[in-house]
C-alpha cells in the first residue's frame, strides 16, 4: 500500500472519530475512484444505508457519460440530494472520507447543497 493511501486511511479514521450519522442527521460519505464517484447516506446508529448514488446508477449514467469527471460528480450530488429530500431528510453531516475538499469532492458537495441539502 502506497504512502498516499496510508495517509488517506489515517485522515479517514481521524474524521470518523468525530463524525457519526444519526436518524435526524445521517452521514453523507463519498468514495472517489479514478473513473467514478459514489455517495451513500448512512444512519450509523441503526447501521443502515438510507440512500446511495453513483456515476454507474441508471438515472445518472447516461448524463455522466457526456460530462467530465467533475460534472459527473455534480450529477451524483444532485441525485443523492433528490433521494434524501424525497425521504424527508434535509440535514446531513458530510464525511469526505479522507479526501481533500477539492475538485470532484467539492463539486459533489456543492451540487448537493444547491439541490437542497444542508451540511
Amino acid at each position: 500500500m502506497g504512502s498516499r493511501l496510508i495517509g488517506r486511511e489515517r485522515r479517514k479514521l481521524r474524521v470518523r472519530g468525530n463524525v457519526s450519522g444519526t436518524a435526524e442527521r445521517p452521514r453523507l460519505t463519498i468514495f472517489r475512484s479514478l473513473s467514478h464517484m459514489y455517495a451513500q447516506v448512512i444512519d450509523d446508529v441503526e447501521g443502515k444505508t438510507l440512500a446511495h448514488a453513483s456515476t454507474l446508477a441508471k438515472d445518472v449514467k447516461p448524463k455522466a457519460e457526456d460530462a467530465n469527471k467533475t460534472g459527473a460528480a455534480e450529477l451524483v450530488g444532485e441525485a443523492i440530494a433528490k433521494q434524501l429530500l424525497a425521504k424527508g431528510v434535509k440535514k446531513v453531516v458530510f464525511d469526505r472520507n479522507g479526501y481533500m475538499y477539492h475538485g470532484r469532492v467539492k463539486a459533489l458537495a456543492e451540487a448537493a447543497r444547491k439541490a437542497g441539502l444542508e451540511f
